[in-house]
């Protein structure tokens, strides 16, 4: 199976779902930036419950731009927040602090682009996910694509038209708020941490 997907910040776990159970991944690199959607942010657990983590991106006077072309405002230190809410979230999973001073460089970076960002905490990801990501990128965008040679999971970046359900899994306050499912796959690595790779491979699109 062939997928055409975007580059989405620490994907949702349907993201991840299609890129393990495929042969080749194609990102889509040529579409027009769209405003709440999860190219620019994410989903954790935290101890109130769903909580959105966001990245501030520079906002262009032009009607249309590339998500490629997209800048991240880094006037403030939205890393620092960010990387607190993954503490608060996922200190006492048992996996956090084995993938900790792998992901705190991330949040040191002061990216330029929404992109490059977007393709190294899926390269982190992945690297602990052992998923080896074999992907070619677009060179044009199309709105329709030929659903006999690829498949098309470009609507996964849109949280709101993404209604994907999954088995359920030992989540640290679920105790609180009950299952929760789909969030970003940091929430399945850091509570399955080695298994999270096998629950991947074992969903199927509800």
């Amino acid at each position: 199976m062939n997928i055409l997907i975007h580059p989405s910040y620490f994907p949702s776990i349907s993201h991840y779902v299609a890129m393990a159970q495929c042969d080749t991944i194609v990102f889509e690199m040529e579409d027009n930036f769209q405003k709440q959607t999860n190219r620019n942010r994410t989903y954790i657990y935290s101890p109130n419950g769903i909580q959105l983590l966001n990245i501030p991106v520079k906002h262009s006077k032009e009607a249309h731009q590339k998500t490629k072309e997209i800048r991240i405002e880094n006037d403030f230190n939205w890393q620092k927040q960010h990387f607190k809410s993954l503490e608060a979230a996922y200190r006492t999973s048992p996996f956090f602090e084995f993938f900790e001073d792998e992901l705190f460089p991330i949040f040191e970076k002061k990216h330029q682009f929404l992109m490059d960002l977007n393709f190294e905490t899926m390269e982190f990801v992945s690297k602990c996910l052992r998923l080896k990501l074999n992907f070619e990128t677009t060179t044009e965008y199309f709105h329709e694509v030929d659903s006999n040679s690829i498949q098309d999971f470009r609507f996964l970046a849109d949280g709101k038209k993404d209604k994907s359900q999954f088995e359920s899994y030992t989540q640290v306050f679920d105790d609180k708020h009950g299952f929760l499912s789909n969030l970003s796959v940091l929430d399945l690595l850091f509570n399955e941490g080695k298994y999270a790779l096998d629950y991947l491979k074992s969903q199927k699109f509800i």
